[in-house]
């Protein structure tokens, strides 16, 4: 089953996409490296070194981001049935991934409201300070409101999100929407 970038369960299904791609680009290399000692003409040898050495930089590029993320798992049927029963409050996504330039934010679940974004990130490493200055410029540079905030704690993700008014109470001028879009393009 195709999962989306935002929706539950999308980051064990991209792991194992970019699993099969590595094991793919691996084999290319390998079956080409062999094909080398079929042929006595040099060109042909020639040939199948530099496809082989050219297969390697597109199976390095996936193979990156997949050790980046590898440690990041999907959490829980149990969490994700909590998370759901937010949705009418905003637009709410799972399983993103965003990288700055100093730290990897693993967001269990996102919540896109039109009073800010709060973000659940279960990561012991993450310094709340420094990456909510770097996402809220992030947001500021694509014009939107820089009003991200990131909760380590679960329950008080869960308690903060309780406390919210529903979406459809509010005037919808596209903003969510666009802010849920520049926060995908940001996950790996």
């Amino acid at each position: 089953m195709k999962r989306q970038k935002g929706e539950y369960g999308y980051r064990n299904y991209r792991k194992m996409i970019q699993l099969c791609e590595i094991l793919f680009g691996a084999a290319a290399i390998v079956i080409q490296l062999l094909a080398r000692n079929f042929t006595d003409n040099q060109a042909a040898k020639n040939v199948l070194t530099l496809m082989a050495i050219l297969s390697v930089l597109p199976t390095a590029n996936v193979a990156s981001p997949f050790l980046a993320s590898l440690r990041y798992r999907t959490p829980g049927e149990e969490f994700h049935r909590k998370a759901a029963a937010f949705e009418p409050k905003g637009i709410l996504l799972y399983d993103l991934v965003v990288t700055t330039k100093e730290q990897i934010l693993p967001f269990d679940a996102v919540l896109v409201h039109p009073n800010g974004i709060f973000a659940y990130c279960p990561s012991e490493k993450t310094d709340v300070k420094k990456a909510e200055k770097t996402l809220n410029e992030s947001m500021k540079a694509q014009k939107l409101d820089p009003s991200v905030r990131i909760i380590k704690d679960e329950r008080h993700f869960f308690s903060r999100l309780a406390g919210l008014k529903p979406a459809s109470e509010y005037e919808d001028d596209g903003s969510a929407e666009y802010a849920a879009s520049v926060l995908k393009s940001m996950s790996m």
